[in-house]
């Protein structure tokens, strides 16, 4: 699904100099490779702070903790998503309210939004799933109306534009109030290890989200809260600083992946291809597929035999997970993200394919289908 060794080799001189100068400066924590991703990566998304972070998951929950957010509150989140999503809402106490998406996006609308609210409700967190921005604009009125707050769950979808119906442009991780975004190593800018960053425009919110992050500490050995110890290593900022300077050119790569795929399934009835939404950039973190009449798994298996992996983004529904039994609540009966868990497929997509790595894939599926008619 993703060839990481064929992208290090395009810019290996560059990230073993890099890794290099980190290893003889000695300064493995914070420092200056630390610094450098900051600011690079503040000035590409477009934002005034960014907090380097350990992971993902650990953005979104310091994040939930910067906010203020308490046993009980409600924090409205896709039932059709990956677990850390909802995991730290139930790590931290609060009650996660699972609510269905866009049948033809995967992401929240308005609509879904609203219709979850009650008086306990304090932050709700879109969810840009698999390269494409959430239809912020009309969300972002409707917590305006609640005073609610946004967390954006960027993880999937960093490089992705959104435009307002004003014309103005903005990357997503920084239209909301504060946004997480992971660099796990198969992401599109990904490290090569764990880390995670946390944008937001707010001064306020980022002095708490880098004190929380850093143990709470307002200095040295004076904490001012309860916090963490989530770090970005200094090796891993040199990576991703390299990687930054050509995430837009990883985005175009896989757009034209995407566009392959588009055209070779296009007169496939039996699969949907990926929706776009016209106010969105899709920097297709994974191409997915909805495959009609039951038939996913059996193309699954077809593919698998002829040697081309496929996952299965996501197969069972956050309110289904025995884990989450029991744990807040759910919004309708989530009757969509249902048929997507039973539907959705992924194709291999990456910064390395090549048309023949394509051709062979366009040529099995449309194989599998023209034997089902």
């Amino acid at each position: 699904m993703v060839d990481l060794k064929g992208q290090y080799l395009r810019v290996k001189s560059e990230i073993d100099a890099a890794i290099m100068q980190c290893l003889e400066s000695t300064s493995f924590i914070n420092g200056p490779a630390v610094q450098s991703f900051q600011k690079n990566l503040e000035s590409y998304l477009g934002v005034q702070h960014v907090i380097p972070c350990a992971n993902g998951t650990d953005a979104l929950q310091i994040a939930m903790m910067a906010l203020g957010l308490k046993p009980g509150d409600e924090v409205i989140v896709p039932a059709f998503t990956y677990v850390a999503t909802v995991e730290v809402i139930a790590l931290l106490g609060l009650n996660p309210v699972m609510v269905d998406v866009d049948p033809n996006t995967f992401n929240l609308t308005d609509e879904i939004v609203e219709r979850a609210i009650t008086a306990h409700t304090r932050a709700i967190v879109p969810v840009h799933l698999f390269g494409q921005s959430t239809n912020m604009e009309p969300i972002m009125k409707v917590t305006e109306k609640y005073n609610l707050s946004i967390i954006e769950d960027n993880a999937q979808s960093i490089g992705a534009t959104y435009t307002f119906t004003d014309d103005r442009c903005v990357k997503t991780g920084a239209i909301g109030d504060i946004g997480c975004t992971s660099f796990y190593p198969s992401k599109n800018l990904g490290a090569y290890g764990d880390g995670g960053a946390i944008c937001t425009n707010n001064q306020e919110l980022a002095n708490k989200l880098r004190m929380i992050a850093n143990h709470g500490q307002s200095e040295k050995y004076y904490h001012r809260y309860i916090g963490v110890n989530s770090r970005l290593d200094a090796i891993q900022a040199a990576i991703l600083d390299i990687k930054l300077k050509y995430l837009d050119e990883y985005a175009t790569t896989r757009q034209k992946v995407a566009a392959y795929y588009d055209e070779a399934f296009a007169e496939i009835e039996l699969l949907q291809i990926p929706v776009r939404e016209p106010n969105s950039t899709h920097v297709f973190h994974q191409y997915t597929l909805i495959v009609g009449e039951g038939l996913r798994d059996k193309l699954k298996n077809f593919l698998h035999e002829r040697g081309i992996p496929t996952m299965i983004y996501y197969p069972l529904p956050l309110n289904e997970q025995e884990a989450f039994k029991g744990r807040g609540r759910k919004v309708g009966d989530l009757l969509i993200t249902k048929e997507l868990c039973q539907s959705v497929l992924s194709l291999p997509i990456h910064t390395e394919m090549n048309e023949e790595q394509l051709s062979y894939i366009a040529d099995n599926v449309r194989e599998f289908f023209q034997k089902m008619v």
